[in-house]
């Protein structure tokens, strides 16, 4: 992998800026990094060669002088193969977004918060097909977190808080993976660096109080499944009065006919033979009312036929959706003897274009029996 050259390594062109190599480094070492990439030995070498080729593409000097005369160019002028002599202040900044600013263990304590539960709330509703297409009110119940006012949601008796035993007071625990050491935010005080020395009682350090709650909400025109919607102000209430939000995740229903795939519709017309040989108009079901279908003589079965803007109204604003109808050609299930006969007459009026078969299959005939003579 060291091989390659540096700028095919980054997948940049010869003569990227600056911030186009950082970009890509950035992108590459968070790929490659062993911490996402556990036991993999091809990973951790591929990080080390993208290390290394930022090192050189990122320092103008040492650029210079790669693109004149190579690796071979560079020896004598402070690289080190698979080294780590720089690209930290970058590298750093890639675990960051990988593991947050615990990485690392260097670098100011950032102050957390006192209470040990998130201020937003999530609650499933659960939708008709119907009401999810139109919209609909809903009545919502659900629980919601308020800080104790006996230990100010700290968990604590009288809310006194001593420097927390786990991490001494830092907020942090550390640990180490292969050549990396990382820090994580200490389980046990959350971050914050102070625990409780004894439990609250009337909240059984937990630290909040749960309140039942209910309220109507609009649900918009067009929410599918797996979308949020976040009602302001209605999640848990902080120490100092501060509000989350309320995020109500959707899941919808199937219906039994109708087929939904973002704002489009489909769903299967079942036909009758006779209707496709002839051809003709019928009325199907739409969202908003009965369509009209014409279906043209010799319509193939699973055919399918749009109708533009007759599916589902975009939650985005972006206009409709189509209603697709796939057709589905059924076949008498039995004949009593007059059908038989009625359909043998309307065969044979039909001449040799009803026996498509045997010229087809007359030249066959002739080859099979050569191959056996």
């Amino acid at each position: 992998m060291t091989e390659i050259d540096y700028y095919e390594l980054l997948e940049v062109s010869r003569d990227a800026d600056k911030s186009v190599i950082k970009k890509a480094y950035r992108k590459m070492a968070m790929k490659y990094h062993p911490d996402k990439n556990p036991g993999d030995s091809e990973a951790e070498e591929s990080f080390k060669a993208v290390n290394e080729a930022y090192q050189v593409l990122s320092d103008q000097e040492k650029r210079a002088i790669y693109d004149r005369h190579g690796k071979a160019g560079l020896e004598g002028h402070g690289q080190q193969r698979g080294g780590f002599s720089g690209g930290f202040d970058d590298l750093g900044s890639v675990f960051e977004e990988m593991f947050g600013s615990s990485f690392g263990g260097g670098g100011s304590r950032r102050q957390r918060k006192s209470y040990n539960y998130n201020l937003d709330v999530a609650v499933e509703v659960r939708l008709e097909f119907n009401e999810a297409i139109f919209g609909c009110k809903k009545d919502i119940k659900y629980h919601y977190k308020t800080a104790c006012k006996s230990c100010k949601g700290t968990g604590a008796k009288d809310g006194k808080l001593s420097t927390c035993s786990t991490c001494a007071g830092q907020g942090q625990v550390h640990a180490r993976q292969g050549f990396m050491t990382f820090a994580q935010t200490c389980p046990t005080c959350q971050g914050s660096g102070q625990a409780a020395s004894a439990s609250c009682k009337k909240c059984n350090g937990t630290g909040y109080d749960e309140v039942k709650d209910n309220f109507k909400v609009d649900i918009p025109e067009g929410v599918n499944d797996g979308m949020r919607i976040r009602v302001s102000n209605k999640g848990n209430i902080a120490p100092d009065g501060t509000r989350g939000d309320l995020y109500l995740e959707v899941s919808v229903k199937e219906d039994s006919h109708f087929v939904r795939h973002d704002d489009d519709i489909y769903y299967e017309a079942p036909i009758f033979f006779t209707q496709v040989a002839l051809g003709g108009k019928i009325t199907i079901p739409g969202l908003r009312g009965e369509l009209e279908l014409e279906i043209p003589a010799g319509a193939k079965d699973k055919q399918q036929f749009t109708f533009k803007n007759e599916g589902v109204k975009s939650v985005q604003g972006y206009g409709k959706g189509n209603l697709v109808v796939q057709i589905k050609i059924e076949y008498p299930k039995k004949l009593d003897n007059e059908q038989k006969e009625l359909l043998e007459k309307l065969q044979e009026s039909f001449g040799v274009e009803s026996k498509p078969h045997e010229t087809s299959f007359e030249g066959m005939f002739e080859k099979a029996k050569k191959w056996f003579s």
